[in-house]
């Protein structure tokens, strides 16, 4: 088994550490370095420090529907993709013997798209999953080959997407073998139960107090810890990371910083947000404790967060 590997966070390094330990990685293909941090320093991605760490080849096309030839040259007998980023183009998909097999962090048809982990937990739902399925030109849209699923738990989206890749590279060891043997009947996605989890805007990333306390706490968890939720107190941002809610009547308006029994908290539609993790602008994070004991420098009670 020839096989070219295709992804870049690090959802999909289990993947290619198992891959690697069972099979013959050719070649991989991953995102362009991307310049990260203040300094702007160029980042090679997860997938590849893997790869060269086990002294494989990659390949980093800035587009691979225009420059995918020296996959055809390495002559794999499946792809297998994993969080790549970008859109195969179809004759990547019909060349190998074995095709093009992607490992995808949703319950296939629910949550097409670049960010289902961060949705799964923002909308509340208890089971989170990985599908194995044969690529499509449409998004996500392939026959789904095999699925396993875990519940979510308080998990936020670090927690979560960490666990879901050990489970995506067990699934895929699993079925690899059974796709060698033509022992899998694929399932055509029911279309009537299609749902999109696209890429997180910065719309998505501002918290919104005027939600229920648990719809709160759900968004601030399913943004953690990249990109990070926020909200604006003093025409400056402040990002929350991790947080508690409690369900209670109180006085004041929606956003507005209240002190219950030495916590501080953070009036919502039906309860108040206990912010446990914080991040003001220009500072690094600190545990609410710090931020407590330096609130005046900070924070007034009574003054509303938007």
């Amino acid at each position: 088994m020839r096989i070219v590997f295709m992804g870049t966070p690090s959802f999909a390094v289990p993947s290619l550490e198992d891959l690697i330990k069972n099979y013959e990685v050719v070649l991989v293909v991953t995102q362009p370095d991307k310049e990260v941090g203040r300094k702007r320093i160029l980042t090679p991605s997860k997938v590849k420090e893997v790869a060269l760490a086990n002294n494989i080849e990659v390949f980093q096309p800035t587009k691979i529907r225009e420059d995918y030839q020296r996959i055809l040259d390495v002559n794999p007998d499946i792809i297998v993709t994993a969080a790549y980023g970008q859109i195969i183009p179809k004759i990547l998909l019909d060349y190998p013997k074995y095709k093009c097999i992607n490992v995808h962090a949703s319950l296939l048809p629910k949550y097409r798209g670049g960010a289902p982990i961060h949705h799964a937990i923002i909308n509340g739902d208890e089971y989170a999953g990985v599908t194995i399925m044969y690529m499509a030109e449409k998004m996500d849209d392939g026959d789904i080959i095999t699925q396993d699923k875990l519940l979510i738990n308080d998990d936020n989206t670090t927690k979560l997407t960490e666990r879901l890749s050990i489970l995506g590279s067990n699934l895929l060891i699993d079925t690899l073998p059974k796709i060698i043997n033509n022992e899998i009947k694929p399932i055509k996605q029911d279309p009537s139960l299609v749902s999109f989890a696209y890429n997180i805007t910065k719309e998505d990333e501002k918290i919104n107090f005027n939600n229920d306390a648990l719809m709160v706490y759900n968004q601030i968890r399913g943004l953690s810890d990249v990109p990070g939720g926020y909200a604006i107190y003093n025409d400056k941002k402040i990002k929350i990371y991790s947080s508690t809610y409690e369900y209670k009547e109180i006085d004041g308006e929606i956003g507005e910083i209240v002190d219950t029994n030495k916590r501080l908290g953070i009036k919502v539609k039906n309860g108040v947000i206990y912010p446990l993790t914080i991040q003001l602008e220009g500072k690094n994070k600190m545990s609410i404790k710090d931020f407590y004991n330096g609130m005046p420098n900070y924070f007034k009670l009574g003054e509303v967060i938007k």
